[in-house]
């Protein structure tokens, strides 16, 4: 079996990446150890790289057609790792998550209609439907003693209104890393199937449980929960290839697929572009043993992060989470008001983190971390964090 090297350092400056070369226009500096974007900074796996690099020895790059097996390979990727029994008549490309999510906004919504978001929680879920112009309604997670969270049902009953519409469900949570039970999600598709609310499931994460935790589609709970939802998955974030759009929704009902699907056909924004299909059938034909082997690196990473906060620095508490390569830091020990945070991290640390604020309600005194990198970095970038502190 072939061995991946997660060790090695990969220099980004200059490749036009936003984590290392919008670091001068976002945080007014250059030179930050950048562990904000998520991406992750190892190769893309060689198998993808040499499937591009197969089609690019042909001449020309016209107009394409989707391999025949195309959603059959995202079907079985999905039925295997999930046991979510899906057809592929259900399933259709867009050109991005967030996208996406601007798209049912648009395609299914009215003015005056509202979305329900679960703060803290990825930025774009409250930034999308205010930007088109729709009202978002705060369903703010519980927080426990342990530091991870639970959804407040209580609070869900009491915000929700006859103009609520839509609930974005971050599944798995970022940036908690959440896995959520299926009790968690019967109960939410109960409670929206019974109000006509639509569920958007962003499970971009969903192929990156860790420490044993298993990824619970949400469509796959109920049949009330497969009537009411559309599900977002692509296989960028697990392979790191998000430069190469490659998303894709699922949606099992029938009336809410021709709504969705027939306003992505009148524009053709269902149509992939040529690289996506490569790059996905090349991850799901021949990645497993890759994702496997770059799951167990980040599950070291974050037990580092947390044997070093706990004998360092037991002022910051890392939530470890069940997925993903991102870590919710609870920095509120330190006393630091936000912009204290930010000084310290950015300015007298050197690194270049997501700030809690920026995930709405319930994310201050919080930084998130992207540990899919090489160990070297997240040794450095720890110890410069003790010596800000000093």
């Amino acid at each position: 079996m072939k061995r991946y090297d997660f060790d090695k350092v990969v220099g980004r400056c200059g490749s036009g990446a936003v984590k290392t070369d919008a670091l001068k226009s976002v945080y007014g500096r250059e030179g930050l150890i950048p562990l904000w974007v998520a991406d992750m900074d190892f190769e893309t796996p060689d198998f993808i790289v040499e499937a591009l690099q197969k089609r690019l020895e042909h001449p020309v790059f016209g107009y394409t057609l989707l391999p025949e097996d195309y959603w059959q390979t995202v079907r079985k990727w999905i039925l295997n790792h999930h046991g979510w029994e899906t057809e592929c008549e259900w399933m259709t490309f867009i050109p991005g998550i967030v996208k996406g999510i601007g798209m049912a906004v648009n395609a299914l919504l009215e003015k005056g209609d509202k979305v329900i978001i679960q703060p803290p929680v990825y930025h774009p879920f409250r930034l999308v439907p205010q930007k088109n112009g729709i009202e978002v309604v705060f369903n703010p997670l519980k927080e426990l003693e342990d530091g991870s969270y639970e959804m407040d049902f209580d609070n869900l009953a009491a915000v929700c209104d006859d103009r609520c519409r839509m609930l974005i469900l971050s599944n798995p949570h970022n940036p908690a890393g959440i896995v959520w039970p299926r009790e968690t999600l019967e109960r939410l598709a109960r409670f929206c199937h019974e109000r006509g609310i639509i569920v958007i499931s962003d499970e971009i994460h969903c192929d990156m449980a860790l420490f044993g935790n298993r990824h619970i589609p949400f469509a796959s709970v109920s049949e009330k929960a497969a009537a009411c939802s559309i599900t977002f998955g692509a296989p960028s974030k697990t392979f790191n290839i998000a430069g190469i759009v490659s998303s894709y929704a699922i949606v099992p009902d029938k009336e809410l697929r021709e709504r969705f699907f027939g306003w992505l056909e009148a524009s053709e924004l269902g149509a992939p572009h040529l690289f996506a299909p490569i790059a996905t059938k090349a991850a799901f034909e021949h990645g497993e043993q890759w994702r496997r082997q770059m799951l167990e690196y980040i599950e070291g990473n974050i037990i580092y992060i947390e044997k070093f906060c706990s004998q360092y620095i037991p002022e910051i508490r890392p939530l470890r989470p069940q997925a993903s390569f991102l870590v919710w830091l609870d920095c509120r020990g330190l006393g630091l008001t936000h912009e204290g945070l930010i000084d310290l991290f950015v300015h007298k640390a050197g690194l270049a983190l997501n700030d809690g604020e920026m995930f709405s309600p319930g994310g201050e005194g919080f930084m998130r971390l992207n540990v899919g990198c090489p160990r070297a970095t997240i040794v450095r970038a720890m110890t410069l964090i003790t010596n800000a502190l000093r």
